[in-house]
């Protein structure tokens, strides 16, 4: 997902000088790249090779457009304000056409593959990688009858997998937002890491990640028009309750039993969660409660799907088939049920997921709800969403 509202933060201190020695290359950067790099006040320097252009950009999404100066050697190079901790998106306009930086990484975002920095955030190690054991993320293909297409997921595999052979373990499948695919649980929110480290500190239980490909279309699907359909219009709405149909039934029906039949699962609702951003939580909403039969942990991070959009309140008698018109049978049901979203999110979307949560405690129906302090529609929230949202999971269940 694209990023909403980025803040660059001005401190007064931005025009004293600071030593050069005091920046890093990004963590994000490919092997050996010295630029972009970083310093200790979340200050980005960039250098690009292009002696032949005429105007180079630096684009980061939702936020300015920098110029940057042309060198006598032929780079261009640019030093940002200081920037908020997390991941940014960004992207290159030289001479017009919008390019990737040859320095970084490519993460997949906004339909593209696009540019990325990380900018550490002071005191926090919740999702970097530190020394504890860690599990494996695993590549699977498997074929879907529903789609007549072969699909693709990873797997996160918890630490001792491989050798604790007799252990079997519970499910969180995890899903993207618009715009990015099942690689970004991984590159962009550093999932795996998460999970290493809440699983070291006793916080969480060991559990398998599955994060699917979140597009799907059945054989002879028309692909929808949506040039010129606002994010929440009719339009656009129908054509993700279109996509989440179809792939409720891939995800129902081939994958689930693709896993439970190729690792070594608990194969029952007890120990089962989905979860999912954004597009994701529209995804899991659906998929959820219209097959209790499958799953007790549910969790939506800057999503839930159109009973939680603007501020129009859900008649919660009636919404998702009546799931939650008895809260005494929905308790007995599903064990958690987790809402989460960013103060700083668009506000169509903060409104939509406060009213959402109002609207369960209206109707005593039993819930978390998390706020991201200082954090927009973003990986820096969907990561903290995680980190609240794990440890919560498969406490109930009989292990």
């Amino acid at each position: 997902m694209k990023r909403v509202g980025m803040a660059f933060i001005l401190f007064a201190s931005f025009c004293c000088a600071q030593e050069p020695d005091s920046f890093q290359p990004a963590a994000t950067n490919v092997w050996e790249a010295q630029y972009p790099r970083i310093d200790s006040a979340g200050r980005a320097e960039f250098r690009v090779k292009a002696p032949d252009a005429t105007k180079v950009r630096l684009n980061f999404w939702s936020g300015p457009k920098l110029d940057m100066v042309k060198q006598p050697d032929g780079f261009w190079t640019v030093t940002t304000p200081p920037l908020v901790p997390g991941f940014h998106y960004y992207t290159l306009i030289i001479d017009g056409a919008e390019v990737t930086d040859l320095n970084s990484h490519a993460f997949f975002g906004g339909g593209k593959d696009a540019s990325g920095i990380e900018v550490p955030e002071p005191g926090t190690k919740f999702y970097s990688i530190q020394d504890v054991p860690h599990g494996q993320v695993r590549e699977i293909w498997y074929y879907s009858k529903v789609m007549g297409a072969w699909r693709h997921a990873l797997v996160y595999l918890p630490p001792n997998y491989d050798t604790q052979t007799s252990v079997r373990y519970p499910v969180l499948y995890l899903q993207h937002g618009g715009g990015e695919d099942e690689t970004g649980w991984t590159k962009q929110g550093n999932a795996n890491f998460i999970l290493d480290n809440l699983i070291a500190a006793g916080s969480s239980k060991p559990m398998l990640l599955v994060m699917a490909y979140g597009y799907a279309r059945r054989a002879g699907q028309p692909q929808p028009d949506l040039t010129g359909k606002p994010f929440g219009s009719p339009e656009m709405m129908r054509a993700m309750q279109d996509v989440a149909a179809a792939f409720e039934d891939d995800f129902t029906q081939v994958l689930i039993p693709y896993i439970d039949s190729n690792f070594r699962t608990l194969p029952d609702r007890d120990h089962r969660a989905m979860a999912g951003l954004s597009m994701g939580g529209f995804q899991t909403f659906q998929i959820t409660f219209n097959h209790l039969d499958l799953f007790s942990y549910i969790g939506g991070f800057s999503g839930a799907g159109p009973m939680a959009f603007g501020n129009q309140k859900p008649d919660m008698k009636t919404v998702y088939h009546g799931v939650f018109a008895d809260p005494a049978a929905f308790a007995k049901k599903v064990h958690l049920l987790w809402v989460g979203v960013g103060t700083d999110e668009p506000e169509r979307m903060r409104a939509g997921l406060q009213n959402l949560h109002k609207s369960l405690v209206e109707a005593n129906i039993q819930h978390a709800f998390y706020e991201s302090p200082g954090t927009s529609h973003e990986w820096q929230t969907w990561r903290r969403d995680l980190k609240d949202f794990a440890p919560r999971l498969f406490q109930e269940a009989a292990q």
